[in-house]
């Protein structure tokens, strides 16, 4: 248990940069969005203009003419892309987070202390865990402010239920970067497949709606579990929860992996192609 809250403790301290950089802008993007809110109601043809928008463009943000609702300018101007923007930072700390050190050759280091690699790795999840709760903390925080000063009609209770399927697919990628990192070469790489999928299935959400066709695609990736602006009135709970247990049993075949794991002084791996003759 020890080694656990050391590991724990020593991540944050790691992370406290990344939490406070990314949480006072996000907390400042959700004061702007907040305040933002009754000027774009008071938009003369706002539903015109809205109608006039491509419908690919209406495809990637959701449903524009629903902005004038809470919930739809919610989905529209931050939950339908807040996971990507969060996302690029998530998978590069959680590949970093064991892979990185291995690479800097501090890993074996560390490791010759009393501590466990079970400690070692749940206490270090548990430290980005937790990072990234406090940057969506703040980043409500940033919008709940503006609550009293304008006409959007949500609680702050209410408005922080909008975060919880944010955090459950950060966790989603946050995981498989991090069972990347104990397959593929480097944390780089590792970082980069889990962004690139990251990127993918956030574009598939937008072509599956202009092509039909590609629904059953998205059907299968997990964003097909998150669900937007929507969570601020009725959350559902049981996607979210599917998707923080699939984090979980990803983030366990890391363990295990890492249990198994033969840790390198430092450098990056290579692909095992063989050796010429």
């Amino acid at each position: 248990m020890q080694g656990f809250l050391t590991e724990f403790s020593h991540t944050l301290r790691r992370l406290r940069g990344q939490i406070i950089g990314w949480g006072i802008g996000l907390a400042l993007y959700g004061l702007l969005m907040g305040l933002l809110f009754d000027t774009i109601q008071t938009i003369v043809g706002l539903e015109e203009m809205m109608a006039s928008y491509p419908p690919a463009l209406m495809a990637f943000f959701g449903d524009m003419m629903t902005m004038n609702t809470p919930q739809g300018y919610f989905g529209v101007y931050y939950s339908s892309y807040m996971p990507l923007i969060i996302g690029i930072f998530i998978c590069s700390a959680a590949a970093g987070l064991l892979a990185g050190d291995e690479e800097r050759g501090t890993l074996d280091l560390a490791l010759s202390h009393p501590v466990s690699r079970t400690a070692m790795f749940w206490g270090r999840w548990a430290g980005l865990s937790v990072a990234t709760g406090l940057i969506l903390l703040l980043a409500w925080f940033g919008w709940a402010v503006t609550l009293p000063f304008t006409s959007f009609d949500i609680s702050a209770v209410n408005l922080l239920l909008g975060y919880w399927p944010i955090g459950a697919l950060l966790a989603f990628f946050g995981a498989l970067a991090l069972l990347f990192s104990m397959l593929l070469p480097s944390a780089r790489l590792a970082a980069m497949s889990a962004g690139a999928l990251l990127v993918a299935n956030w574009l598939l959400v937008g072509l599956a709606a202009l092509n039909d066709n590609l629904q059953l695609a998205l059907d299968l990736t997990p964003w097909a579990l998150f669900q937007g602006g929507d969570a601020l009135v009725d959350l559902n709970w049981g996607p979210m929860l599917a998707l923080k247990g699939i984090a979980v049993a990803l983030a366990a075949a890391a363990w295990l992996l890492f249990l198994r794991r033969d840790i390198r002084v430092g450098g990056e791996r290579s692909w095992s192609l063989g050796r010429a003759s």
